[in-house]
Formats: C-alpha cells, structure tokens, sequence
C-alpha cells in the first residue's frame, strides 16, 4: 500500500475532490467527477470531468487534476483521491489508470462516493503488468 497520510492531508483532498465534482461540465452524462492529486512536492491540484458534444473529446477528472499539476511544474504523483456523487465508489476508468502510471506508478488511489463505502488501493492493483516510460528505455 502507499504511504499513509496524515487525517489532515487526507481530509484536505477529499474535500478537494468534493468541490471540483461541483465545477464539473457534464451537460451529457450529469456524472459529476471531481478528483484531487498530492503532488511529489507536497502540493494538491484538483480537476473536474469536462464532456464535449463530441463525446471524444471529453476529459475525466483524474486528468484534469494532474495535467494541471504538471502544467505547474510538477513531476510525480503520490496520491489520487476520487470523488463520485453515487452510492458506490468508482474507481479510475482505463485512460486514468494509465495517466497515473506515467507520474505515479506506486501511487495510492482513494475513491469517495456520497455514502460511506470507499475504495483504497494503489495504481499498481488497479493497473497490474502496466506498460509505461519504462518499457521504453533503450537498452
């Protein structure tokens, strides 16, 4: 498992996931995602799902979250809290799990959902076998 956090932190990004699910542009599918991602730094970013007509073209939540963080500068994700307005927890789709592996492969991975059932785990259990920049190191 990743590391622990302190209940602050950990209080500090659910809450995070929790307002950017408010901001989410999701005229399509009314499925407001919001997520939060602690940087290596020690800073959060957060990001909303923002759908397009063009269905293609629309963007979760988790890679709102870290294409901000490193648009700031940041290299590494520790940590990614996901929050859904259901009453299960939803994992990261596919897309998401291989984005986290790119900045965080031994990243721990929370989702939130509008009851108490949560999901902990790490990229590694969601994205076993992943292929990543280290399948493309020249020998």
């Amino acid at each position: 498992m990743a590391k622990a956090l302190s209940s602050t932190l950990q209080r500090r990004l659910a809450t995070g996931a929790r307002q950017a699910a408010r901001r989410a542009y999701a005229p399509y599918s009314k499925f407001r995602v919001g997520a939060a991602v602690l940087a290596g730094s020690g800073k959060v970013y957060t990001g909303c799902n923002v759908e397009n007509a063009s269905y293609g073209l629309c963007n979760c939540a988790e890679r709102t979250a870290i294409f901000t963080a490193i648009a700031a500068g940041e290299e590494r994700i520790t940590r990614v809290v996901v929050y859904t307005p259901t009453a299960t927890a939803t994992t990261p789709c596919g897309a998401c799990r291989q984005v986290i592996n790119e900045f965080g492969p031994g990243a721990g991975v929370l989702c939130l959902c509008d009851s108490d059932e949560t999901i902990e785990t790490t990229l590694d259990a969601l994205l076993p076998a992943a292929f990543g920049p280290a399948q493309l190191q020249s020998e």
